[in-house]
Parts: C-alpha cells; sequence; structure tokens
C-alpha cells in the first residue's frame, strides 16, 4: 500500500475564503449556544463550567508551552527576580519537586535548585516592593537631623532613632541623608462644600448599579464586538452602603437593566428593612436616578438627593470602592451562578462577611457591623 496524500479541504460554494475567520465566529457561536442552553439547565451547570474554564485554561498553558518549547533554552529570556520568588511560592503551594517546576516552569531543575540555594540573595530573588522600606516621614525626620544637628552623623543618628524605637541601619540612614529633600508632610484637605458628613448610622446612603459577568465577559468576535447586558450573560445588581458605617445596607439582583420603578422598589424594602430613611441619597445621574418619579419619592420622604458624575470614577467613591471589593474579592473568584436564587446565595454570603468581618481603613480597622 502506498502513502496517501492528505486530503484538501475545499469549502463548498458559496463560501468566501475566509475559512480561518468562519472557524472563530462558529466557536463564538457554539459558546452561545452553550450559555443559552444552561440557562434552561438546572442541574449541573456549575460543574461543567469548572470543566470547561480548565479545558479553556489547559488550552492556553499548551500553546505557551509550545511558543516555549520551539526556542533553545540558552535562548530563553530569563525570568525577573520578583517572579523567580513567584515561581519558588508557587512550588511551595503546589507542593512540586525541582524537576516539575522546572518541566512547568520551561527551566532546568538545575536552575530551581540555585534559586532554592540563594533564595535570600536579593540579586537573585526579589519581592515585588522592598519589605524594609521606610515610610517618607522617617527619611524627612533623618534630614531634619542632620539639618538642624549638621555634626551628628549617620550612626549617632540611627542610635538616637533607636532609643525611641526606630531601628535603622548607619548605612539606611546614609542612604536617606543621599536623597532629594523631602517635603513636608501635609494632610491634604478637600473643599468643605463637596465633602460628605455623616455623624451617625442611616443619615447618608450611597446607591448604585453595576453588571457581573457571568461568563468570561462581553466579547464576541462580530459587531458590535460584545454581548447583551443582560441575563443569561450578566447579572445587574443595585447596592445600598451606608456613608458612616461602610455598611451593605441592602443589595438586589435583576436580569436586566432595572427601570426606576425597579430600583425605587428595592429602596424601598431597604428603608423598610433598617426602619428609617436616609436624610441624604447619594447617586449617579443614571436614568434610574434622574426620572420625575424618583425625585417626587424621595421627596415623599423627605430624602435630600445629590448626585455624582455619570460615569467619572470617585463621584460616588463610597459604593464604587464596595463594587470594587466585591468582584475583586468575590465575583471574580468564584463561578458565579446562573439562577438568580443560587447568585443571590453567594452575594449574600459575601455580603455577609463583608459587614461582619472586613476591617476598613477608614473605620481604623474596625468591621461595619
Amino acid at each position: 500500500m502506498g502513502v496517501a496524500r492528505a486530503a484538501k479541504l475545499f469549502p463548498p460554494r458559496g463560501w468566501t475564503n475566509s475559512v480561518h475567520a468562519t472557524i472563530v465566529r462558529v466557536i463564538a457561536l457554539a459558546q452561545l449556544a452553550l450559555a443559552s442552553a444552561r440557562s434552561r439547565s438546572k442541574e449541573g451547570t456549575s460543574v461543567d463550567r469548572l470543566e470547561q474554564e480548565l479545558a479553556l485554561m489547559r488550552e492556553e498553558l499548551r500553546l505557551v508551552h509550545a511558543r516555549l518549547a520551539r526556542v533553545a533554552p540558552h535562548k530563553r529570556p530569563h525570568y525577573a527576580p520578583v517572579e523567580r520568588l513567584a515561581i519558588l511560592e508557587l512550588q511551595a503551594a503546589r507542593r512540586w519537586n525541582a524537576a516539575q517546576t522546572a518541566r512547568r516552569l520551561m527551566v532546568t531543575a538545575e536552575t530551581i535548585q540555585t534559586w532554592r540555594a540563594r533564595i535570600d540573595d536579593d540579586a537573585l530573588v526579589q519581592t515585588a516592593v522592598p519589605v524594609n522600606k521606610f515610610p517618607q516621614l522617617v527619611g524627612y525626620v533623618v534630614q531634619r537631623f542632620k539639618a538642624l544637628c549638621p555634626r551628628m552623623g549617620t550612626r549617632r543618628i540611627a542610635r538616637l532613632l533607636c532609643r525611641a524605637g526606630l531601628h535603622l541601619g548607619a548605612t539606611t540612614v546614609s542612604r536617606m541623608l543621599d536623597q532629594p529633600p523631602v517635603p513636608r508632610p501635609r494632610a491634604t484637605r478637600r473643599p468643605t462644600e463637596r465633602l460628605v458628613v455623616a455623624d451617625a448610622p442611616n443619615e447618608v446612603w450611597h446607591v448604585d448599579l453595576t453588571t457581573v459577568p457571568i461568563g468570561g465577559g462581553f466579547w464576541l468576535p462580530w459587531f458590535p464586538f460584545s454581548l447583551p447586558q443582560r441575563w443569561p450573560f450578566c447579572w445587574w445588581v443595585a447596592i445600598v452602603v451606608d456613608h458612616f458605617s461602610r455598611r451593605v445596607v441592602g443589595f438586589t439582583v435583576f436580569g436586566k437593566q432595572p427601570t426606576s420603578i425597579d430600583v425605587r422598589q428595592f429602596l424601598g424594602r431597604a428603608v423598610t428593612q433598617v426602619g428609617t430613611a436616609p436624610e441624604t441619597l447619594i447617586c449617579d445621574r443614571g436614568m434610574q436616578f434622574v426620572a420625575e418619579g424618583f425625585k417626587r419619592w424621595s421627596r415623599r420622604r423627605d430624602i435630600r438627593l445629590r448626585h455624582g458624575a455619570v460615569g467619572r470614577q470617585g463621584s460616588i467613591a463610597v459604593v464604587e470602592r464596595f463594587i470594587r471589593t466585591m468582584k475583586e474579592e468575590g465575583t471574580r473568584r468564584i463561578t458565579v451562578a446562573l439562577a438568580r436564587r443560587k447568585f443571590r446565595r453567594q452575594l449574600s454570603s459575601f455580603v455577609t462577611w463583608y459587614n461582619h468581618h472586613r476591617p476598613h481603613t477608614t473605620l481604623k480597622g474596625k468591621t461595619p457591623d
């Protein structure tokens, strides 16, 4: 038998020659169909999504390894000192030996052993930021010592600060003196007319809306290059945060962008649950909050509205900071449920942890509760 030739693939008549683009579009269309099927499924949804995510991550790693494997070992780029420490941390977490770590990270086992033997060598392995870095105030104090007592040497300054409880070496003092003069630390003050002040809980509330993707995002390889911002592709979440205690007063989940009536009903339930209405309600200029019905609703309850700028970061900073925390420490670390009841339980668990256990710098280390 002779060796068979590789068969050529010809697209059907009427197809364009952009076969590669067609493949990408078919895969994206399959993801849409899969998301739609999951939205109607009641069992096995989380397991299926986790298995798919694991398969995609393995394919991603396979492609990266395939590219690096074609490069000679002595020509591959070196890991930075910060990345070397991260590799050793990953090795400890995974409980890999040197050979397993080397095979996974495309280095040699001897290299891993060298890093471990010289782990305290700052020239080879480093942290992302110096762990012994002193704040700007210490540099200012050292420079003022030298300016007011010019005959005081670096060792004497270090010993004097050591008696005060601040342990510095003579070389650290010398380095601080060689640096440019440190400006005097000043407390920045914001204009008083824009400062939000609350003297007790439930005086000032912040309210905002955000979207939580159910999959990996909203991108698609065709116009308009995005998925519709509604279920089963994302959830809309409304959140109310108390300004004084930073406590999450309430939240709710919508399958699509809520109307002004939906937001009013949600706020009404929050007021009923707390037992009192806030004196001031801070929100952006979204269509739900600038509607005439929303203004009448607030006037009937003696709530003063205060608007921030729509789409501008910092205009409603308190609730925006919570949303960022919720996504970074919550929804991006879990598999967001497709069922509304399950997703509400996920958010409820996070809000309970946030209110009871998460300390806040603004509250001097206390928790909202």
